[in-house]
């Protein structure tokens, strides 16, 4: 399941949003101490639906984002050192930074005016200091253990941490650096704030809702999301409030109306998704039409041990079709009957969209 926190400063949207997201029916109680609430959302897929529609299946399972959200100390307490002892922030694999840009007298802002950029640097730099104070302390540990004893791993871990500290230094955020693979790895159990993606999301007025695609620029945040691993979505939580009070029919109509082709809370969700590489292949039956998240460039013995261990354990081959070609037959057999089924090994890369069936040893 693919984590993300939700972070912001007070009465930009962020607790309403995360009750939207995963339908929680009471916002939590602030309290004096700092706790993360946690949820889950159902990633949409209109393939998943169609699968579901062609197989009839006892069980319809989609792929699932887990949000967290700071609570606590009032709500007061939303950067970075809120997040640091909260392991659902740690162990976060992107971070979503919830921005006010609706206007609304009755609901002050604590830096006195509405300034998406403003907001978002400060934020920025919170996320680096706070990496900063990791970086600087583990370095001080490793001159000391150096000193009794070099390793090359050891000095190895020291370069990369010199590199990161000097990074943020000039106030770039770790996910800017690109560090090769086996070098972040180094690094995963730091858990750096700034080094996860991160989703700015833009909580719009709603008079600027036929503006939303330019929300960025109107944001002042074309600089900034050319950052690497950064992106922006849109969406006005007081219009996805209404939403989410509707049957289904009355819902699309009140999108139509207002020119969306989906609602704010599926586009966040599917950002998040996307924000993070992440794909789905489904399996599907009588049973159960399901699907499961991976990242991209996944083999498929890999894939099939996120089903259960014991499948990549036992792997033999995978049955793989594309889904356009199941949905276009109308069954596995017909696909058969076109050759469309292809059988598969351990390293082949699962590609968005395949309908997989693993062989495996008992």
């Amino acid at each position: 399941m693919l984590r993300a926190g939700l972070f912001g400063f007070p009465s930009a949207g962020k607790t309403a949003l995360f009750q939207l997201l995963t339908s929680a029916r009471e916002a939590p109680r602030a309290g004096g101490k700092t706790e993360a609430n946690v949820g889950v959302s159902r990633v949409p897929d209109d393939r998943l639906d169609r699968l579901t529609a062609l197989f009839n299946p006892r069980k319809h399972v989609p792929a699932t984002v887990e949000f967290a959200d700071v609570a606590g100390a009032g709500g007061a307490q939303t950067g970075a050192k809120a997040l640091l002892d909260l392991a659902p922030f740690r162990n976060a694999d992107a971070l979503l930074h919830v921005v006010r840009m609706f206007r609304d007298p009755a609901v002050p802002h604590p830096s006195g005016s509405i300034d998406p950029a403003r907001d978002v640097r400060a934020m920025e730099d919170e996320l680096i200091l706070a990496d900063l104070g990791v970086v600087e302390r583990r370095l001080e540990r490793l001159e000391r253990d150096l000193k009794k004893g070099a390793s090359p791993e050891l000095r190895r871990e020291q370069d990369i941490l010199l590199r990161c500290r000097a990074a943020l230094e000039a106030a770039q955020p770790l996910r800017a650096l690109g560090l090769p693979p086996e070098d972040a790895k180094r690094l995963r159990g730091f858990q750096f704030l700034s080094a996860k993606p991160l989703l700015i999301v833009l909580n719009l007025d709603e008079a600027d809702l036929p503006q939303a695609d330019d929300a960025v620029r109107l944001a002042g945040l074309e600089a900034f999301m050319s950052g690497a691993a950064t992106r922006a979505v849109p969406i006005c939580a007081k219009i996805e409030l209404e939403i989410a009070q509707l049957d289904a029919a009355d819902a699309a109509a009140f999108m139509a109306d207002l020119g969306l082709k989906e609602s704010g809370l599926d586009r966040v969700i599917r950002a998040s998704y996307d924000l993070l590489g992440y794909i789905s292949f489904f399996t599907v039956g009588e049973d159960e039409c399901r699907a499961w998240s991976i990242p991209r460039h996944t083999t498929a013995v890999l894939a099939a041990g996120e089903i259960h261990s014991d499948i990549s354990r036992g792997f033999i081959r995978a049955e793989v079709v594309g889904y356009d070609a199941l949905v276009g037959r109308g069954s596995m057999a017909a696909c058969r009957d076109h050759g469309e089924v292809r059988l598969e090994g351990k390293d082949y890369i699962v590609q968005d969209g395949d309908i997989i069936n693993f062989r495996h040893a008992t």
